[in-house]
């Protein structure tokens, strides 16, 4: 990616330390529930966006990487932990969680993975009774708390 590109999706870690530019829509979104991704990201499943390589850009910071399989890297903020890719070695592409994009919203799967490790009440999620986190919190306790996460722009 070059300078002159333009970013057409952005994000980056928790923290700020890590940040990331995409100049082109990813080749596809996806969600893997296979035991690796869940034990990668310490949730039920992982969700990416695929980008090509020349597609994508760190833009501040380097990442830290495990090497999670013998065909894989998994890049991470070393200072807050969040998990940020998946990719193969020497592959042509890069997978980023949807979570760590400026605008998840932006990113939405429209196929699975690894359906063999799925957690059966995966499916029934969305039956689920629900809050927001102020009506889990109440105003009071929402006033008192001080967020130090990164926003989510540059």
């Amino acid at each position: 990616m070059t300078d002159a590109t333009k970013t057409v999706l952005s994000g980056g870690c928790q923290c700020g330390a890590i940040r990331f530019a995409v100049s082109a829509a990813p080749a596809k979104i996806s969600i893997c529930h296979c035991r690796m991704c869940q034990k990668a990201t310490g949730a039920p499943f992982a969700s990416y966006a695929d980008i090509e390589k020349t597609d994508f850009a760190w833009t501040k910071g380097t990442p830290s990487a495990f090497q999670s399989s013998s065909i894989a890297m998994r890049d991470f903020c070393a200072a807050c932990g969040t998990p940020l890719s998946f990719r193969r070695i020497d592959g042509p592409r890069i997978e980023i969680m949807t979570g760590t994009f400026d605008r998840p919203d932006h990113v939405v799967p429209t196929r699975q993975y690894g359906t063999e490790s799925r957690l059966g009440w995966v499916v029934g999620i969305a039956n689920l009774p629900s809050q927001t986190t102020q009506q889990n919190y109440g105003p009071e306790k929402m006033a008192t708390i001080v967020s130090h996460q990164h926003p989510d722009h540059d």
